[in-house]
């Protein structure tokens, strides 16, 4: 008889609903620092296989931490996945206490990869750059406004433009300072900015939000990202491959970059007019460069070693 225990966690701003299979245990905690701890307490003594909790725009991430600290396995899980989970089994009515249980029962039938938390670095890294992003967002949108606003208003707009500016060198210096203070991250960036065609943006991207480079192959790494293309087949009908999901910030970073690396980097240029050649959409020769810059990178990452089109290609 299996009696692996299996936990999901609904986490909100204010607290955290806990549900335990297979006893059906349900239970409610602030999510505060008391709260988590006594969560952690409980939880050491059922010794569970697996702890799920959902992505939650970083709310999840205090509970996690204290529970992988405690040595207690954590998977953080998209809510999507959980979702269509929730659908498929007919789970249609939506409370905190039932998505604890959702998610719980998601992780007793799927057993997604329990992974280390980042140390605190990475949290304060990752926290920057995310500021950084939103400072960025708020560059462009005031710079929108500023062609349509009254001549009245533009002087703020201008004078909150250039503040929005003077913020977001300060992020660069800061995330800067950080990387080169850390003996590992300082060589990691160094390899990623050896690449024709990636600068600081793309390698902290790539140092903060893709920590799987290097460790999984070339066919994972790009599926993770969101740049594999991906068969849409039923029966006699073929459809058209398309790459979808993803981490949109890291895809972003990398179309960006195969931009640069059209004009910078040779292996990427060949690579793009060969598929330009073939009668490849600009598109789709475009995604395929963002591919390759990729491998390109995880090779790099996994050898520990710099740039070098005859080894890497």
């Amino acid at each position: 008889m299996n009696t692996s225990v299996f936990v999901g966690i609904d986490v909100a701003k204010r607290h955290l609903d806990v549900h335990i299979l297979p006893k059906n245990a349900a239970s409610r905690y602030t999510n505060s620092r008391a709260g988590i701890g006594a969560l952690t307490k409980m939880l050491q003594k059922h010794r569970p296989e697996l702890v799920v909790l959902e992505a939650t725009g970083r709310l999840e991430i205090p509970a996690a931490v204290a529970l992988c600290a405690a040595g207690i396995p954590v998977a953080i899980v998209n809510p999507r996945h959980v979702r269509d989970f929730a659908r498929a089994s007919g789970q249609l009515a939506k409370t905190d206490a039932l998505d604890a249980r959702v998610i719980a029962t998601y992780g007793s039938a799927l057993h997604p990869d329990a992974r280390p938390m980042p140390d605190s670095l990475t949290l304060k890294l990752q926290g920057l750059l995310a500021r950084r992003r939103q400072l960025v967002d708020m560059v462009v949108a005031e710079k929108n406004r500023l062609d349509r606003a009254h001549p009245a208003a533009r002087k703020d707009v201008r004078e909150h433009i250039e503040w929005l500016g003077k913020r977001l060198k300060r992020a660069d210096r800061e995330l800067n300072e950080l990387i080169k203070h850390s003996p590992q991250w300082r060589e990691r960036d160094a390899r990623y900015q050896s690449v024709p065609g990636v600068g600081p943006v793309v390698s902290h991207t790539l140092l903060i939000d893709l920590p799987e480079l290097g460790s999984i192959s070339h066919k994972s790494i790009a599926k993770l990202v969101g740049v594999a293309p991906l068969n849409r087949d039923s029966g006699a009908a073929r459809g058209t491959r398309s790459v979808w999901g993803g981490r949109t910030h890291v895809r972003s970073a990398l179309y960006m970059a195969s931009l640069a690396a059209l004009r910078a980097n040779p292996v990427i240029r060949e690579h793009y007019q060969k598929l330009r050649a073939l009668g490849k959409p600009p598109k789709v020769a475009q995604v395929a460069c963002m591919r390759k810059l990729l491998v390109i990178l995880n090779a790099i990452a996994e050898k520990n070693t710099a740039w070098s089109p005859q080894e890497l290609t």
